[in-house]
């Protein structure tokens, strides 16, 4: 991935003040791949202006779909879909782009494609999405490194997932909304992005149930129909301003964000002193001024998302006592790691495990972020530092953050973006 510039950190502020949640980019992506179900117009509000909805954004387009964007508001035209191929080139920018494979099938009995790319955070393999497709009656056909989905009807059919993919339970229910007759998915995913899509899937005419539970109903419908609909805001982006302003001793009210979707992430921060209360939409903590000591270990929703697992390690850098971080999901989610230790952060690592050894403060230097939640773990620790830190190659930053900067420096964060 391209370098496109560097965050110049001076750290050692207390963070203070309001701030807003964007739209969640996780929910975002299966929501705009599904709008080619419809053979329609489709309006999507809330959706966060980051690189990876504008490199979805781009492929819809590739794929006949015309598409206006205003401000936080959407509008796609799936009317002239003529393409069931996704272009290599585009597929490499983004993991889940794969995710359009099941709106394509479901659309045009027929998608091809080639492996996705995104962030190296550890081995992904879509077997469990084409295992899925399997079961639906479409064929599967691997050539050269592309990989070409096909079938005559599509049949709704029992769908075991043998780990409770995200992506996987996602591609399915896609797959599955105009399929003749009931698809049922057993050991789904049921993190809330999952909710979500049920819920968009729905308001177009789709019949789903069960999001949210480990298995999901679709009963195939013949088509679908134009709507609008309002993305949730994003629950790691939430965490995320929770743990940069908590590393800092500071104070938050964070609005327009689902204090349930959280629970996981709130429970640790409680166990590292700050004392945090809830309403339907808002969020306040109030956090102390050093931060003790938890142990993690990432499980599929309602466990401790993985997605949070570096951002939390982070924090913990200047966390009193030692942590023990156990990550269950991805086995390579600690590159991230090795930068912090650069600017005096005392972490190990054994295999799975991460023992953090909090220290005072941390110290000047230049990190890479190698990754999405790995890059934001840095700068939520540059804040606590005492001077001036780069984190370069924010590119993998501005993929899943919408101005993360300009948030952070709202609350009195001093964070300068180098382009470039």
């Amino acid at each position: 991935m391209k370098t496109c510039g560097s965050y110049i950190i001076r750290g050692g502020k207390k963070l203070e003040g309001e701030a807003v949640v964007s739209g969640s980019k996780n929910a975002s992506l299966p929501i705009l791949a599904a709008s080619i179900l419809n053979n329609g117009i489709t309006k999507l509000y809330n959706v966060p202006n980051i690189h990876d909805t504008k490199v979805m954004i781009e492929i819809l387009r590739n794929l006949g779909c015309k598409v206006k964007r205003v401000r936080d508001k959407i509008v796609i035209d799936a009317r002239s879909v003529n393409k069931q191929e996704i272009p290599e080139e585009l597929m490499r920018k983004m993991r889940s782009s794969v995710i359009l494979a099941g709106a394509l099938i479901g659309r045009m009995n027929s998608a091809t494609f080639s492996c996705p790319g995104g962030c190296d955070i550890g081995a992904r393999p879509i077997d469990l999405h084409l295992k899925a497709f399997e079961n639906l009656g479409i064929k599967i056909c691997e050539n050269t490194g592309y990989i070409h989905c096909t079938c005559d009807t599509i049949v709704g059919e029992k769908i075991h997932l043998d780990f409770p993919s995200v992506g996987a339970t996602e591609n399915a229910m896609l797959v599955a909304v105009l399929a003749k007759g009931t698809t049922i998915i057993s050991n789904a995913a049921m993190e809330p992005e999952i909710i979500d899509l049920q819920n968009f899937l729905n308001k177009m005419g789709a019949k789903v149930t069960g999001a949210g539970t480990n298995e999901i109903v679709i009963q195939g419908v013949e088509k679908l129909k134009d709507t609008g609909y309002q993305i949730m805001p994003d629950r790691i982006e939430a965490g995320t301003l929770l743990c940069a302003v908590a590393t800092t001793g500071g104070n938050l009210k964070l609005k327009k964000v689902i204090p349930d979707h959280l629970t996981p992430v709130i429970e640790k921060l409680k166990e590292c002193g700050c004392k945090i209360e809830t309403t339907k939409d808002t969020l306040i903590l109030q956090a102390p001024k050093k931060l003790n000591s938890v142990d993690i270990k990432t499980m599929p929703y309602p466990g401790f998302p993985t997605d949070m697992q570096a951002i939390l390690v982070g924090m913990l850098c200047t966390a009193k006592g030692t942590s023990i971080v156990v990550e269950n999901i991805f086995e390579n989610r600690y590159k991230y790691t090795n930068e912090l230790n650069r600017i005096g952060a005392k972490i190990m690592v054994e295999g799975r495990t991460a023992i953090i050894k909090g220290v005072r403060k941390l110290g000047n230097g230049t990190v890479e972020a190698t990754d999405l939640r790995g890059g934001a773990a840095l700068v939520v620790a540059s804040l606590r530092s005492n001077g001036k830190t780069k984190v370069t190659n924010i590119e993998y930053i501005l993929r899943g953050y919408e101005n993360l900067d300009e948030k952070l420096n709202a609350l009195g964060a001093n964070i300068t973006k180098e382009v470039g």
